[in-house]
C-alpha cells in the first residue's frame, strides 16, 4: 500500500461516534497481536517504544532508534501505523516528515509540551510546527496534534478548557487531521470539547475515562490507550515472576 492509500485509509477511519480503538504496541510483536484482534490500524506509543529499548520517555531515545522501531511496526502488519513522534526529536518538520515516511507510517503525534521540561510550548510555534509537517508531508502523513493543556496545567478547570480548546481550534487550522486532548476524561468536558472543535478528536482511555460506548456517544473519533497495554503486560510479567521466585506456578490461575 503507498503512503498516499495507507494515510487516506487511517484518515477515513476517524469517524465521529463510531471512533477508532488504537491499542498502542511497541514493537512487532505487540503490533501483529493488534491487527490479529482485528483492529484496522496500530499506534506506537513513545513512553512503551523507549522503555522497551532501555530508555524513557521525553524524547531520551535516539531518533534513529525511534524511526527504526516504527519501521518494524509498519513492516509486521498491513494495515496503517501511525508514530507517536512525541516533539519530533529536534528533527526540522521537513526532515521528519521524510524520514518518517521512509518507514512507511501513515501517520504521526505530535505534542505541545516541551518532553525535557513539560512546558506549553507558545500555540504559535507549535502551529508553524504542524503546518510545516502538512506541507512536507501534504496527505500523506495523518497528523493528530496532541494538547497537552490538562496534562501539564493547574489552577481554574474552566481556563483550562478554554485553553484547550483554543489550542486545538488552531492546530486544526494549520494542518492536523485531529486533536487529541490527553487526560480530558470528563465526559462533560469532552462533549464540550467535541461540539467546539471542527474535526475528529482522540481521548485516552484509561481509569476514569468514560467508556467506549459512551465516548462513542460523546462523538469521540478515536480512542487511544497509550502505554496502558505495555503498562499491563508489564505488571503481569512481574506478578508471574514473583509467584516463581516463591516457588509457587506462574502459570496457574
Amino acid at each position: 500500500m503507498t503512503s498516499t492509500r495507507s494515510a487516506a485509509a487511517l484518515r477515513a477511519l476517524h469517524r465521529p461516534g463510531d471512533p477508532l480503538i488504537l491499542p498502542n504496541a511497541w514493537d512487532a510483536g505487540s503490533a501483529r497481536a493488534v491487527a490479529a484482534a482485528g483492529f484496522p490500524a496500530v499506534a506506537t506509543s513513545s513512553a512503551a517504544v523507549a522503555e522497551s529499548l532501555g530508555h524513557t520517555d521525553g524524547e531520551a531515545t535516539p531518533v534513529a532508534e525511534m524511526l527504526a522501531a516504527v519501521a518494524r511496526v509498519v513492516g509486521a502488519v498491513e494495515v496503517p501505523v501511525t508514530a507517536d513522534l512525541e516533539r519530533g526529536y529536534g528533527l526540522p518538520p521537513a526532515e521528519l516528515a521524510e524520514r518518517l515516511l521512509a518507514t512507511g507510517a501513515a501517520g504521526l503525534n505530535l505534542e505541545d509540551s516541551e518532553p525535557g521540561t513539560g512546558r506549553l510550548c507558545e500555540v504559535d510555534d507549535q502551529a508553524d510546527l504542524l503546518a510545516a509537517v502538512r506541507a512536507a508531508a501534504g496527505p500523506d502523513l495523518v497528523v493528530n496534534a496532541r494538547v497537552d493543556v490538562f496534562l501539564r496545567a493547574a489552577g481554574d478547570p474552566a481556563r483550562a478548557f478554554d485553553e484547550a480548546v483554543r489550542r486545538a481550534v488552531r492546530y486544526r487550522a494549520a494542518g492536523a487531521d485531529c486533536v487529541y486532548p490527553i487526560l480530558l476524561a470528563d465526559p462533560e468536558l469532552i462533549g464540550r470539547f467535541v461540539a467546539a472543535v471542527d474535526g475528529p478528536v482522540n481521548v485516552l482511555l484509561r481509569p476514569g475515562t468514560p467508556g467506549v460506548g459512551e465516548l462513542a456517544r460523546l462523538g469521540v473519533a478515536r480512542i487511544s490507550l497509550g502505554s496502558g497495554v505495555y503498562a499491563a503486560a508489564r505488571a503481569r510479567a512481574a506478578g508471574m515472576l514473583d509467584v516463581l521466585r516463591g516457588g509457587g506456578d506462574p502459570f496457574a490461575g
